[in-house]
């Protein structure tokens, strides 16, 4: 038995909320490393380097809360959390600098404001991610907020699935453009509709399982069930079951949902499934999946409810200032209904907003440099957190992201969204397997000296052609990563065909055509970096 599976069958890791009180009035240095590990439950992890600090996690399922949670959640990142949060790709907000004293009074203040860390982190199911625009998208097909709450209200605090072999990530969306990303969770589930033989529709879900990031990622595959919404959470009951009985928890490298699905292939999965449910699911329907839809939030968008509109805001690297907090808090409340949304881009909008207040909402979200209008980079761009605070990640990514946006906003006049996704590490967080441009974090030998650098890989996207990035340059020092992608993007704009986007014409070149237009060399050491092509006849200079 390795050791974390030790200590999660000696006490449950829900099993320490009293502990964390307790540790509070004996102080860091009295922490036993047992609970340190089980601290995750909480989501409380310590941050780099290991001297006291903490990151705290606070869950918001489907991304929706109130001002006044908000408003709870900017007053911690002022009073405990040295003035600021971040925004994650599920949804989330995450505080730093936190100290094991200061954890009961946020504890009870997120209580108050009906906001909760349980399960936030560790192996445990963690934020139901959703549409951002649920139940506001005059495209939807449903309103997945309901079920949103409903799967995250049966496995909230469940101890039969508080034990599982490895983080558990799940999906729901009533949207036709998949925007929470169901092809990289565990389990993903999307609406879908279909016409009755007395012209009704009837409305129901198709469920994905075995997606994921990482090291070695993996999309999710569907399963042949047409689920009633009803049902929605007994087959995510059933999936997780399997999941906490078969899932390899010998090893934590292979211990993710995927690596059972690949394994055991969907049909038997599938068979499993079916056979832990006291009903029969019809088999899914026919079902146009989205093409290089663009799942981006960001703007003044029309609602379905007439007059209504929402304001999608870029929070640039989504990290976001406790007086930006704050003030989109009492915003939402003066020009909306009182309430906000995050999206798993790290960006935040406020809805209901009358067309009346529209214009006068986005110049006080200006004043606090929340913008709605926003570059092709800044409004897609996504950074995980760097070795700022995390343990596992080889190099700085939030101002580094801050430093190529705006040096692109500067030099290529890009016309389309375009997304850059940083990762400091292997890990996947910032997931740069599936952007337009991915970065992974690396350390590059130069002059005999180890610096910060990525490797960069193009070509990832979701949808109906979804495929993981190609990687195209090893080891470019990180101060040279901004000036790679400026030349790349401006042979793009003067090289492309004219019904072409960005993806299609990274598919139309070879990885040493897509190398000979970003021009960087490889950091030393490099084996068998691929041979440059001639570059093309037009190739841009600068």
């Amino acid at each position: 038995m390795n050791e974390p599976e030790r200590i999660k069958k000696e006490k449950d890791g829900l099993d320490v909320y009293e502990d964390i009180l307790r540790y509070a009035r004996t102080g860091y240095h009295s922490i036993h490393p047992d609970d340190m590990y089980r601290f995750r439950w909480y989501g409380l992890y310590e941050q780099k380097p290991k001297n006291g600090h903490f990151m705290l996690r606070v869950k918001i399922p489907g991304g929706e809360l109130t001002s006044a949670q908000m408003r709870t959640l900017g007053e911690i990142a002022d009073r405990y959390a040295r003035g600021f949060a971040d925004i994650t790709t599920r949804q989330n907000f995450q505080f730093h600098w936190i100290t094991i004293e200061d954890v009961p009074d946020i504890f009870d203040r997120l209580h108050r404001a009906g906001l909760t860390t349980s399960g936030a982190c560790g192996d445990i199911t963690r934020n139901v991610v959703g549409c951002p625009v649920a139940g506001i998208d005059p495209a939807e097909i449903l309103d997945g907020r309901p079920y949103v709450l409903a799967v995250t209200r049966y496995f909230l605090n469940n101890r039969e699935f508080s034990d599982l072999p490895r983080k558990y990530k799940m999906s729901v969306a009533g949207c036709a453009v998949h925007c929470a990303q169901p092809e990289i969770n565990d389990v993903g589930a999307t609406a879908v509709r279909r016409k009755r033989l007395n012209g009704e529709w009837e409305y129901g879900f198709h469920v994905r399982v075995g997606g994921g990031l990482s090291s070695r990622p993996h999309f999710a595959q569907k399963l042949n069930m047409f689920v009633p919404p009803e049902k929605l959470v007994d087959v995510i009951r059933a999936i997780t079951e399997i999941f906490r009985d078969f899932g390899y928890r010998e090893n934590r490298k292979r211990a993710r949902l995927k690596f059972l699905v690949a394994d055991w292939g969907i049909e038997r999965f599938e068979q499993e499934v079916r056979a832990r449910l006291d009903w029969t699911p019809e088999p899914a329907i026919e079902w146009e999946e989205p093409f290089r839809a663009y799942r981006d939030h960001v703007g003044v968008h029309p609602q379905k409810q007439e007059g209504m509109y929402w304001v999608g805001v870029a929070v640039l690297s989504g990290r976001i200032r406790a007086e930006q907090m704050l003030a989109s808090a009492a915003l939402a409340e003066e020009f909306g209904q009182g309430i906000l949304r995050t999206t798993n881009q790290q960006n935040l909008l406020i809805p209901y907003v009358s067309a009346g207040n529209v214009d006068t909402l986005v110049r006080e979200l200006e004043r606090v440099n929340l913008p709605h209008i926003a570059s092709p980079f800044r409004r897609a761009a996504v950074a995980c957190t760097g070795n700022e605070f995390c343990n596992l990640a080889i190099t700085e990514t939030k101002r580094l992201i801050v430093e190529i946006v705006e040096h692109l906003e500067r030099t290529v006049p890009l016309d389309e969204p375009i997304r850059i996704n940083l990762n400091g590490c292997p890990n996947d967080c910032g997931q740069h397997h599936i952007g337009d441009i991915g970065l992974q974090g690396c350390l590059v030998n130069v002059g005999g000296e180890k610096v910060e650098g990525y490797d960069i890989a193009l070509g990832g996207r979701l949808g109906r052609d979804a495929r993981f990035v190609r990687p195209i340059w090893r080891k470019v020092p990180a101060s040279q990563v901004k000036f790679a992608l400026e030349r790349l993007l401006n042979n793009y704009l003067a090289l492309r065909d004219p019904e072409e986007d960005f993806s299609d014409f990274v598919d139309r070149h070879t990885d040493e055509e897509l190398a000979s237009m970003m021009r960087v060399e490889f950091a030393e050491g490099v084996d068998d970096p691929p041979p440059l092509a001639p570059p093309p006849a037009e190739l841009v200079e600068g």
